[in-house]
């Protein structure tokens, strides 16, 4: 059986659903509390694993706590198929990401990185077979650099494809780049890494440019209702959102899921496309990744 490899964070999402988010010194009044299983990572690796065919399994690379968090997030993937490789911290406690929704779907967040800021190359070392001998791996940013540095090139030296969401936004070390086959971020992150203001499709090629001249092999810009751009603009899925907090995750799970089963570059994206827009329509984050049968 192929395996995808997601290595990245685990997080306990705490969310607030309200008419508006406040701004700073206000406080908003009449919401719901929702708590879920969260974190890019996680997300992720829930998207690969409801996502991917039948002959393809997901492997998900991440360090917890010792605490409740933790044992209960394992049970989780188990109980989605994921087969997780999850390190235990004694000394910090998992993941908590704190959420807020407006009537409109809109979200901003606060995360508490915890376990997931300690995991390091020595914790991945032991699984570097089962990502040299992955189908692809997936990461993201709410773990160290280093890591994501060490486990790129372990997978690159080995022909693995490597795919790298890179979010939450922040400077990414040179050699990176070089080891990586994707790049998959929104017109933020496209902004922060390159310096280009994401707006159209033009400057969403211009942004794919720069970092295709530092190394990667393939860019996808996100851009929400606008649709991606990739080598040209792929339309997005119209509905009604509700709650757009696994929109990004769900989207790079399911381009990857798509990808190692064989489809082309277009279909993924058709596919990855179809399962952002339902997963808009739901609240939550993991609770929101479809099946493949809906898509």
């Amino acid at each position: 059986m192929k395996h995808i490899v997601v290595l990245g964070s685990t997080n306990t999402d705490m969310v607030v659903t309200g008419q508006k988010i406040p701004v700073p010194g206000e406080t908003a009044t009449g919401g719901r509390f929702l708590m879920n299983p969260g974190g890019k990572g996680a997300n992720q690796a829930v998207a690969v694993a409801r996502l991917a065919s039948e002959d393809t399994r997901c492997v998900f690379i991440a360090k917890v706590g010792d605490d409740l968090f933790g044992s209960d997030s394992r049970a989780r993937f188990e109980s989605d198929g994921i087969v997780p490789r999850l390190i235990v911290d004694p000394e910090t406690p998992s993941g908590v990401a704190v959420i807020m929704v407006d009537a409109q779907g809109q979200n901003c967040i606060s995360v508490a990185l915890g376990a997931n800021g300690t995991l390091v190359p020595a914790d991945v070392e032991p699984h570097r077979e089962e990502i040299e001998t992955a189908s692809a791996l997936l990461m993201q940013l709410e773990t160290p650099l280093e890591t994501v540095l060490y486990a790129a090139k372990a997978a690159h030296a080995k022909g693995v494809p490597v795919i790298l969401n890179p979010a939450p936004a922040r400077e990414l070390p040179a050699e990176l780049y070089a080891q990586l086959d994707w790049i998959t971020p929104n017109e933020t992150e496209a902004e922060l890494l390159t310096g280009v203001k994401v707006v159209d499709e033009a400057s969403a090629a211009a942004a794919a440019r720069v970092l295709k001249d530092r190394g990667v092999g393939h860019v996808i810009v996100t851009m929400g209702s606008a649709g991606c751009w990739c080598e040209g603009m792929h339309p997005s899925v119209p509905v009604k959102a509700v709650d757009t907090t696994a929109a990004g995750d769900t989207f790079n799970g399911a381009f990857v899921a798509a990808l190692c089963e064989g489809r082309a570059v277009d279909d993924a994206l058709a596919f990855a496309s179809k399962a952002a827009a339902i997963s808009v329509t739901r609240p939550g984050a993991q609770s929101s990744v479809p099946y493949r049968r809906e898509v």
